[in-house]
């Protein structure tokens, strides 16, 4: 039972205990509702007997029903505390452990993966998925199985104290069970579609936040508006498909059990009248038959929320089944060579990016990642991080796979600017300081110097104590990529990552930035990626990246005597 609700409702082995103690506690509430009940047909039994035969006395004051409706409703309320406490609390107790472990999944997923998924898609999923599911379990999945158990066990004995009259009850049950059976399918379709839309709105709604200033460039803001309108009237539609759907199952569902109570009503009149039953038992089917189909209902418009929850579900599931990163978390290379051996890698099936990559980038000293756009030069850098994982070949650190070592222990060894630059609306000081956690001020302003930072930032409101907003918006292109740079300076990690690293910048600052570098790599691994050719022309080595593999590879010098794809580059560079 376990671990069929482990894998049914994607729960810990702890989740699906506790699940379980919820629907017990249930059950012994719902037939704690019937007590109330019991005892008044105790009590009109007792007393009716007295009024048909005045000479009697009943058997038991009225002072002691009080006594005895005061003891139960106590024990009622203290069925409905626990009951509350698995259901509600220990949901939610799961709910946050759920929501742990889905963070722990995304933390250990290749970086590369947030890159394929919209910010929207995962949004949905880490805040919407997870707090509708966590509502529904804590209103319904307990309340589902307590009522059906609840209702076979008070079935059983109705059908064993009067059949006849049990008859009259649940016949209308299977034909109702058999129209909502039936739309199942079709409101399982609808709530795919309908949440597939959703996240499609979602997706659709970041996108024009994104690129707001591209849409408004390009005078698209009519045609991203009639986009995001038809998209709201597909979700409109499917809405109302959906409740429509699943009104009408869930209606006739009602209707149809309903019946039951006039069933009840003329067969029990007949069964009165030929002296089978008495005005006792006849007044209690009608009271049991007026309360059984309540739990009944419940079990219907709970199964179609149950529907709803299934999608969610196997969203949880797809995410908690991802392929991980792992490896091992004590690193400590000798040395801090970086070796592709034979290396292959592909985004997508059956299309190589990279084939039979093959270099070493050597500590203390400056490798250059250069070659036409779109050859393979960033996937390069990104797979020496194990920002994703490579199919063919290995890359190693000191002689180490680095497939075999744990990201987080693994990017402890690297300093990396990329192009695009990420900023948090912090001060400028918090941000330089992420390289560094625990650094101190005077750290952070020496690095923020070597980056050729300190003069624009002392121009600001208040200095290093500036927010500089959303991602860097109030700092210009160059001065987010220096901030960055001064990031990685502070980091001072043995391996360095470059990515057009100084792109954004001057020619000024640019040769500024190099000197500092230059200080900054001594005794460390450098991989740069620039196609400015007089920012590699000091590398120690230059690996020239064509259509996913290595055109040539040697020290600038060399490579210009060759007179092959470098040395053009260089020359249509500096004719321009």
């Amino acid at each position: 039972m376990i671990k069929y609700f482990q894998n049914k409702y994607a729960l810990s082995q702890k989740g699906a205990k506790d699940l379980i103690y919820a629907i017990i506690w249930t059950i012994v509430m719902e037939f704690s509702f019937m007590v109330p009940m019991v005892l008044g047909f105790m009590f009109l039994d007792e007393y009716m007997q007295v009024l048909m035969t005045p000479s009697t006395s009943p058997h038991n004051s009225l002072g002691y029903y009080v006594v005895l409706s005061v003891v139960f409703f106590l024990v009622m309320f203290a069925i409905a505390y626990f009951q509350y406490h698995s259901a509600y609390t220990k949901v939610y107790e799961e709910s946050a452990k759920s929501r742990i472990n889905l963070a722990e999944t995304l933390r250990k997923l290749p970086l590369a993966f947030f890159g394929k998924k919209d910010i929207a898609d995962l949004s949905s999923t880490i805040m919407e998925d997870a707090t509708q599911i966590e509502t529904l379990f804590s209103h319904a999945v307990p309340q589902i199985y307590a009522s059906v158990i609840t209702i076979f066990v008070m079935g059983m004995m109705m059908f064993f104290y009067n059949w006849q009259l049990s008859l009259a009850v649940f016949w209308v049950v299977p034909v109702a069970a058999l129209v909502f059976y039936l739309s199942r399918k079709f409101q399982s379709t609808v709530h795919t579609e309908l949440y597939e839309t959703k996240r499609g709105i979602s997706d659709k709604m970041q996108e024009g936040l994104d690129s707001a200033q591209e849409i408004k460039s390009y005078n698209r803001e009519a045609a991203f508006s009639k986009e995001l309108g038809e998209m709201l009237n597909q979700l409109e539609n499917d809405m109302i498909k959906g409740e429509l759907l699943t009104g009408v199952a869930i209606n006739l569902s009602y209707v149809l059990l309903k019946l039951g109570l006039p069933s009840v009503m003329l067969y029990g009149a007949a069964l009165l009248s030929q002296g089978t039953i008495n005005v006792f038992v006849y007044l209690a089917f009608m009271v049991i038959t007026a309360r059984i189909y309540n739990p009944i209902m419940e079990v219907m418009n709970n199964l179609a929320l149950l529907l709803y929850l299934n999608v969610r579900i196997d969203r949880m599931k797809e995410m908690a089944l991802m392929p991980k990163q792992e490896g091992i978390t004590a690193f400590h290379p000798q040395h801090y060579h970086v070796e592709f051996k034979n290396v292959g890698f592909s985004y997508q099936a059956n299309v190589e990016t990279l084939k039979d990559i093959s270099f070493t980038a050597r500590q203390g000293e400056v490798t250059a990642l250069v070659g036409p756009s779109g050859g393979g030069k960033s996937t390069i850098a990104k797979l020496a991080a194990r920002f994703w994982d490579i199919e063919k070949g290995s890359i190693t650190i000191g002689g180490n796979d680095i497939s075999q070592v744990d990201p987080e222990a693994l990017l402890n060894h690297y300093s990396i600017v990329f192009q695009d630059v990420t900023l948090f609306n912090s001060s400028v000081l918090e941000n330089i300081r992420l390289g560094k956690k625990d650094a101190s001020d005077g750290e952070v302003f020496n690095a923020a110097q070597l980056a050729q930072c300190d003069e624009f930032i002392k121009q600001l409101p208040q200095g290093y104590d500036t927010r500089i907003g959303e991602n860097g918006e109030k700092l210009s292109g160059g001065e987010r990529q220096r901030i960055s740079i001064a990031r990685a300076i502070l980091k001072d990690a043995p391996i360095i990552l470059l990515d057009e690293a100084t792109a954004s910048l001057d020619a000024e600052n640019e040769s500024r930035i190099q000197s500092a570098l230059g200080e900054l790599v001594k005794n460390k691994t450098v991989l740069i990626i620039a196609h400015r050719m007089r920012t590699v022309l000091g590398a120690d080595k230059i690996v020239v990246i064509k259509d996913g593999m290595i055109a040539e590879t040697g020290n600038p010098q060399a490579l210009k005597e060759k007179k092959g794809l470098f040395a053009s580059m260089l020359t249509a560079q500096y004719e321009q």
